[in-house]
């Protein structure tokens, strides 16, 4: 089976329409069309129904799509062996822990931290937990990096590392003034979180339920840049992983809200696919720098600043 014929198909499934993948692919309407047909003649089935605003799969269509996305994963890593290319390794990091400490550990790989040459080409994703899972869902990235959200992955994954969670404001924030912030202060203002199973509402459905009941919750349909920029600016308080407000914090930019109990520290999980042939040694290389790279080492976590236990009422808590 030609690998173009598969490629059509992925693309007007990813494009959502045959216009839109044959641009995406560089070729003509009319030929990407034809290539779409010939597989359809190849295995005797639809797999796209045309409409007047685009195609959608078929059933034959959407059973085949993932076999064909790994088939042409296959044909590159077979065109990088024959190179004497080394293999890809295609990361994803939610945005939260690529704004510090991704960077930090990919760097660290590349000069070869762990002793060692990771014997790879990492190539690094960048997106919000839905389109991450997609993406690994679909055979798109071969490694995950994200926050726990409480539910268990399935297939291979481990911990390798954890952060603290904070609550942050402007220092203009009337809650800046306060030493101490209680849930009760939370009440009259604005709590944000980016979007729908962003990490910042991900980490109140996990650990800050208690502590947030009845506060507002004002939803913006952004980044976490557009989450910390709003934030500066005074327009409400929000709860991020500290590596999300290294910069920020360090600047002045924002404040850390100093609660009267600390909230739990959230894990860091590594999430990949089995078989990964020839790049499983580059994983198991970046596994290792990761874990070297945790931003809140054992120790710390069970110490924990003074006057702050951790919330054991939280452990578990989606």
């Amino acid at each position: 089976m030609d690998s173009r014929y598969l490629r059509a198909l992925v693309a007007v499934a990813d494009q959502g329409g045959i216009s839109a993948a044959a641009q995406a692919l560089g070729y003509a309407q009319s030929s990407l069309s034809a290539q779409i047909k010939r597989l359809e003649a190849d295995l005797g089935v639809s797999v796209l129904v045309r409409s007047g605003t685009g195609a959608v799969l078929t059933e034959a269509g959407a059973r085949l799509l993932p076999h064909a996305r790994e088939a042409l994963e296959l044909e590159e890593q077979m065109r990088r062996a024959a190179r004497g290319d080394r293999p890809r390794l295609r990361i994803g990091a939610q945005e939260s822990l690529a704004h510090v400490w991704m960077p930090d550990v990919l760097a660290a790989l590349e000069y070869g931290a762990n002793g060692t040459d990771s014997g790879v080409d990492a190539e690094l994703t960048v997106a919000n937990r839905r389109t991450l899972e997609a993406a690994f869902s679909a055979g798109e990235l071969d490694l995950v990096f994200q926050y726990d959200n409480g539910i268990r992955a399935l297939g291979p994954h481990t911990v390798v590392g954890h952060d603290r969670t904070v609550l942050v404001a402007a220092p203009s924030h009337p809650l800046a003034r306060k030493d101490v912030v209680t849930p009760e202060d939370m009440l009259r203002y604005d709590f944000l979180v980016a979007e729908r199973g962003c990490t910042s509402e991900m980490l109140v459905d996990r650990f800050g339920r208690d502590l947030l009941a009845g506060a507002q919750l004002a939803m913006i349909q952004g980044s976490l840049s557009a989450l910390l920029r709003l934030t500066g600016h005074g327009h409400g308080v929000t709860l991020l992983p500290e590596l999300a407000v290294t910069r920020e914090l360090q600047e002045g930019e924002l404040v850390e809200l100093r609660l009267t109990e600390r909230i739990r520290p959230v894990s860091i999980i590594a999430q990949w696919r089995p078989r990964l042939g020839a790049a499983e040694r580059g994983l198991h290389a970046l596994l290792d720098v990761a874990r070297r790279a945790d931003p809140l080492p054992e120790a710390t976590r069970a110490a924990g600043p003074a006057g702050s236990p951790v919330r054991a009422s939280a452990i578990g808590r989606r």
